[in-house]
């Protein structure tokens, strides 16, 4: 029982990562300085309003994909860039 809640957690962890790695262009990324809980938070409910459900494990890859292009096209149109 302890297998999917750490598959989802994972997957949620993965997917965090990937979307700050990808939408990063308008800060210096300094490896050394880790993001504060209010950052993580902000990006959950980013990628939530994206339609990313960490729950839904079934449909993982494709979700978390679909969901990070959204936000980075998102984080892109505030920052004025075109994609």
């Amino acid at each position: 029982m302890k297998l999917i809640p750490r598959m989802v957690l994972g997957a949620l962890v993965g997917a965090v990562c990937v979307s700050s790695a990808l939408a990063q262009t308008s800060r210096v990324y300094d490896q050394n300085k880790p993001k504060t809980r209010a950052e993580v938070k902000a990006d959950l409910i980013e990628w939530r309003n994206a339609g990313y459900d960490p729950l839904d494990w079934i449909n993982y890859p494709s979700n978390a994909i679909a969901a990070g292009r959204i936000v980075a096209q998102r984080r892109a149109q505030a920052q004025g860039v075109q994609q």
